[in-house]
């Protein structure tokens, strides 16, 4: 346990010698999202009998503002790979791997009924936006889980103390 006498860190190391957590997950997740936000704006259902299309921005507002929530979240890590101490925020990139799962159910729940359109009496037929989106929120969401198992700098990765503070002192 912290304490004046024992702080919860250990205050003999020099930030030089931190691990620091590799970008590669956080630009996957990047990459995800953009590859989701595109989706949005191609044709997620086709009516058979007509010559209609609809995109999944206009098929449901959910999905535009899960694209936008996406690139937020994007811009977010982004920054804390450039200010975070082990170039991330664990929070936050549970955060964005958290609302990638979002993404990936949204798609998926399109897949089977289109989440923004009124049952009624016309068949549609899925188009590729909603496969698109899916592996773009598939993508989004490893990329933030491959991000959330790098060191994010905390005292506990450096092996000196475990997890209740206790340890051996170097």
């Amino acid at each position: 346990m912290a304490s004046a006498d024992s702080p919860g860190h250990t205050s003999d190391r020099g930030l030089g010698h931190e691990r620091k957590a590799s970008p590669t997950g956080a630009y996957v997740a990047a990459a995800g999202v953009v590859i989701f936000t595109i989706a949005v704006f191609l044709d997620w259902f086709t009516v058979p009998d007509a010559d209609e299309s609809v995109s999944g921005y206009n098929t449901d507002g959910v999905i535009p503002f899960t694209a936008y929530l996406g690139i937020g979240l994007v811009v977010a890590l982004l920054y804390a790979i450039s200010r975070a101490r082990g170039r991330q925020h664990r929070g936050l990139t549970l955060a964005t791997m958290a609302v990638g799962i979002a993404a990936v159910l949204l798609s998926l729940s399109n897949l089977f009924n289109a989440t923004g359109i009124p049952d009624s009496d016309v068949e549609l037929d899925v188009s590729i936006g909603v496969w698109i989106a899916l592996l773009g929120s598939i993508v989004w969401s490893i990329g933030a889980g491959l991000l959330a198992k790098e060191p994010e700098g905390d005292d506990d990765w450096h092996g000196a103390r475990d997890t209740l503070g206790h340890g051996h002192n170097h």
